[in-house]
């Protein structure tokens, strides 16, 4: 029978021979890129074959694709024994993974296509985003900004608990100052394929932490199959007092505190939310670099009372929930921590 989803575990590689720009947008997690024909070379075999006749078209990608494939075989492949077996797929498991998977097997490997490729991985995907979360218990770690939640996740995760890293999956710390200096979010589809790949790994006997999201993280949108089992679950609330909090997030927003026309670019974009009165008071703040004076002022005034206001409709506390107080937010605090909540669930 042909390969499907289903079977992805049980081969040695598995390669994308897409074009690497349809590759960046989503791919199957752990698939290596081998494209058939590259961007351009795909743009040129579409456009004889939309404008001239469909036999220029393959007469000219047949070129290309021999090619490529020779390259392939010359380096990727070059080293690979008998026993390898990989699985290939491209768009929709037609003639580019086709082409591959016909020499490889001639070669003598146990290479196999993906029935329907890309498009069914996708379909798949949508499919089980809509049933897998309903399949966990969560724990929500619930606190305000600067309470470490992030951090407690890697200490949780270092501790053996399952933890779904929505942040960390989605590349943005998920408030306006949120995005990373040295990331790009990743597209919607392969936010999913991300999401999709942690919970298929993940235990339903035992309970999956994750940290108290909103319905979008930067640009990206959490699946609403999730978000309702994360609202619907019990949350581990963290106090922790202000100044400790201050502290961790001047560290954690260093690359902002380095330069006041960035953060105050983003600061003008609440001047509809605040006023302009108290932008221009945050703005002036970070001009004069009064780092903590600012992240004090920002907590106040915006950061507590709008995530007071989401959590109490997003995560409102029930008698299963726990609260755990510290001061202590230091990679050897945050390990003890994680041990009292594991110990206490």
């Amino acid at each position: 029978m042909p390969a499907t989803v289903a079977d992805l575990p049980a081969f040695t590689d598995i390669i994308d021979v897409r074009s690497p720009g349809e590759f960046a947008e989503d791919h199957v997690p752990g698939a290596t890129n081998l494209p058939i024909l590259n961007d351009a070379e795909r743009e040129r075999v579409g456009t004889l074959y939309k404008q001239v006749s469909s036999f220029e078209a393959k007469k000219v990608g047949a070129a290309l694709v021999s090619r490529n494939i020779a390259q392939h075989l010359e380096t990727w492949f070059a080293d690979k024994p008998r026993s390898y077996r990989p699985l290939i797929y491209c768009w929709r498991g037609g003639s580019r993974s086709g082409s591959l998977t016909h020499v490889l097997q001639k070669i003598g490997f146990a290479a196999e296509q993906l029935e329907g490729g890309y498009k069914a991985y996708r379909r798949h995907i949508v499919a089980e985003l809509e049933r897998l979360p309903a399949r966990f218990t969560y724990r929500v770690i619930c606190g305000p900004t600067g309470s470490g939640k992030s951090r407690l996740l890697h200490a949780l995760s270092s501790e053996n608990a399952q933890v779904l890293d929505l942040e960390a999956l989605a590349a943005h710390r998920g408030s306006l100052l949120g995005a990373l200096p040295d990331r790009v979010q990743p597209s919607q589809k392969s936010f999913e394929s991300a999401i999709w790949f942690a919970l298929s790994r993940f235990d339903p006997e035992r309970c999956v932490f994750v940290e108290s999201e909103s319905k979008k993280i930067g640009a990206l949108r959490l699946p609403d199959a999730l978000i309702t089992a994360m609202r619907a679950s019990a949350c581990v609330q963290l106090e922790v007092p202000l100044a400790t909090r201050v502290r961790l997030l001047t560290e954690d927003y260093m690359h902002f505190l380095h330069d006041p026309e960035m953060i105050n670019r983003q600061l003008g974009h609440l001047v509809s939310l605040r006023g302009g009165e108290t932008i221009a008071a945050w703005q002036a703040l970070a001009n004069a670099r009064a780092w903590p004076e600012l992240v004090t002022a920002l907590l106040a005034q915006h950061y507590d009372p709008a995530y007071l206001k989401s959590l109490a409709k997003n995560y409102a506390a029930a008698p299963p929930d726990r609260t755990f107080r510290t001061e202590d937010l230091s990679l050897s605090g945050l390990r003890q921590l994680a041990r009292t909540i594991l110990a206490a669930d």
